[in-house]
């Protein structure tokens, strides 16, 4: 059952299988699937508050963007 669309549950049910059939063989690499995975987890929802920050901060400059061209404007119609 290995390949590329695994979940972590899957793993750790895979893990108590082999604790109640005492095969300990596979637990090294079942443990080092479940922390790639967590780990790819964790870089997923590090990457989804980036965006969210870069969202924000988009945001902000639009309006800061927007108030300098209206001074911009104002200075043109005072000339």
């Amino acid at each position: 059952m290995y390949g590329l669309n695994r979940y972590i549950c899957d793993v750790l049910e895979e893990m108590r299988t082999s604790t109640k059939t005492l095969n300990f063989a596979l637990i090294p690499s079942l443990i080092e699937e479940v922390q790639t995975m967590a780990n790819r987890m964790e870089m997923a929802l590090h990457d989804m508050k980036d965006l969210e920050q870069l969202k924000m901060d988009i945001v902000e400059k639009k309006e800061e963007l927007k108030k300098l061209e209206q001074k911009i404007a104002k200075k043109k119609k005072k000339k």
